[in-house]
Order: C-alpha cells, then sequence, then structure tokens
C-alpha cells in the first residue's frame, strides 16, 4: 500500500485529491500546504510518494521538489494548472517523477503514481549501482597503488604483492582496500 502526502494550498483541491486517491486504493498519511510543510512531512512521516502543486506560498512545489530529493529522496507528481515548457523543465532538473494537469480525473491517479514510483525505484537502483561501481573502482585503484608500492619498495613480482595483501586481509579479518590504504600509507612515507 503506497502512502502519499498531498501538499496544496488550496484546502478543496487536497479535498477532491484526498477523495481521488483513496478512492483508487491510495493510502493519504498527511497534507500540506505549502512547500515548506512538503519537505517537513517528507523528513518526519517519511511518505511512500507525494502529490504537490506547483504554485504554493512560501516555497513553489518544484523549489520543494528539488530539496525533498537532495534531504530525502521520495517520488513526487506534480500538480499544475498549465503545461507550459519553463514548468516541465524545471520540474524534470528538480527530480520530479510525475506530472498531473488540472483538473485531475480519477482515472489519472493511478497510473501517474504507479509510473511515478515505477521511475523513482529505477532512478534509486541506478544511484545505488553507481555508487556501488565507484566504491568497486576506488577499492581496485587503492590494491593497485599498494601493489606497485609493494613491487617497488619490497622487490615483490605483481603476484607476490596481490599474494600478500591478501593473506594480511584474511589474517587480521579486514577488507583488502583497508590493508591497501595501510601499505599505501606506510610505504609512500617510508624514505628509501
Amino acid at each position: 500500500m503506497i502512502k502519499i502526502a498531498i501538499i496544496d494550498d488550496n484546502a478543496s483541491e487536497r479535498t477532491v485529491l484526498k477523495g481521488l486517491a483513496e478512492d483508487s486504493g491510495f493510502t493519504v498519511v498527511a497534507e500540506g500546504a505549502n512547500g515548506q510543510e512538503a519537505v517537513d512531512i517528507c523528513r518526519l512521516k517519511s511518505p511512500g510518494l507525494v502529490i504537490m502543486d506547483v504554485k504554493m506560498p512560501v516555497k513553489d512545489g518544484i523549489e520543494a521538489a528539488a530539496e525533498i530529493s537532495r534531504l530525502c529522496p521520495t517520488p513526487v507528481v506534480l500538480l499544475t494548472a498549465s503545461d507550459d515548457e519553463d514548468t516541465i523543465t524545471r520540474a524534470v532538473e528538480a527530480g520530479v517523477m510525475g506530472y498531473l494537469v488540472k483538473p485531475v480525473r480519477q482515472e489519472d491517479i493511478t497510473p501517474a503514481i504507479k509510473l511515478a514510483m515505477s521511475r523513482f525505484l529505477e532512478f534509486e537502483m541506478l544511484k545505488r549501482e553507481n555508487r556501488d561501481l565507484k566504491n568497486t573502482l576506488q577499492a581496485r585503484k587503492a590494491i593497485e597503488k599498494a601493489k606497485g608500492l609493494l613491487m617497488e619498495k619490497e622487490g615483490l613480482s605483481e603476484a607476490a604483492a596481490f599474494a600478500r595483501i591478501r593473506k594480511i586481509s584474511m589474517d587480521r579479518r579486514q577488507s583488502m582496500t583497508d590493508i591497501a590504504e595501510i601499505i599505501i600509507t606506510a610505504l609512500e612515507d617510508k624514505k628509501v
């Protein structure tokens, strides 16, 4: 069950949206009237998705979406009365995952929410894969550098240098990357 927060400065619009969302089988866990409230709700209540109007006081929906994306990643579906190019461009740059044009119809809610959730999960998976690849690359670089230093400073072959890093790693029950960093620090500071 996807838990939704609805943010709109117009109370009657919020009521209509809440009814549409609940009639579509979603649970509305929070409501707010401006962009800052949207950010606060995401921090405190961690909804699964936010449906938010673009034009609101204090902080508009696009500014709030960008802050939510940065602080507490949550998929956002923006509501707007117009679909002008500038608004769409700003929404994409803010990390918005879906878009609904007012007046919202019952049949528009579920596809917009499902698409936003799907895009968000895909995006989060890509971010995680990217982070994992960067970590793997950094680990590989550290191990290669440590091997090079062992080969240079202690006259070991590449295989012997790698075997030494692996053995120390197993003996100390630390990752090879951690051992490589220790070796780099020790051998770079060592004057030969």
